[in-house]
């Protein structure tokens, strides 16, 4: 399964919490500074309880004002 989260994070930190979740998150493919009502996104693909304890972890970083996180949706579409 892979998601998306959408990290919000305070003024200045943009580099302490990129190198943070670079770092510390086994499932986390990519850390991206990104535009927009996020600062950081991250994409993530593992087990959906990979994903929750790792959005979970994100909450233990004191600089992450708040979190969005997109699941992929499997759907069957009868292509």
């Amino acid at each position: 399964m892979r998601a998306l989260s959408l990290i919000m994070i305070k003024p200045g930190t943009i580099d302490k919490v990129i190198e943070l979740l670079s770092k510390k998150r086994k499932i986390a493919k990519e850390v991206l500074p990104v535009t927009g009502r996020a600062d950081v996104c991250v994409l993530m693909h593992g087990s959906i309880n990979d994903i929750n304890t790792t959005v979970m972890d994100f909450k233990k970083i004191g600089d992450i004002v708040a979190t969005e996180t997109l699941m992929e949706m499997e759907v069957d579409l009868g292509w």
